[in-house]
């Protein structure tokens, strides 16, 4: 059985799979638009793999973070708006 790893979505705390992505992680939170466009449009992952940037989030406090990028971990801090 793979670790598990307690994460907070917006304040909300979820239990993950150690190596699941921080996308999936806001996925299973129901998060689908994790930022806006400039023009106010929601946004979320497109490519999975970091090329396109529209899934970037704050991490730990780390703003423009690719949530496709990152595996969750122990205490993490995932904000998106």
């Amino acid at each position: 059985m793979p670790e598990r790893v307690r994460v907070k979505v917006n304040g909300r705390e979820l239990e993950m799979p150690a190596e699941a992505s921080v996308a999936a992680a806001l996925m299973s939170a129901g998060v689908s638009g994790l930022r806006r466009s400039r023009t106010g449009e929601p946004r979320g992952p497109v490519c999975g793999m970091g090329v396109c940037m529209e899934c970037r989030v704050r991490v730990d406090g780390r703003a423009h973070q690719r949530a496709c990028q990152f595996s969750c971990r122990e205490g993490m801090e995932i904000e998106c708006r």
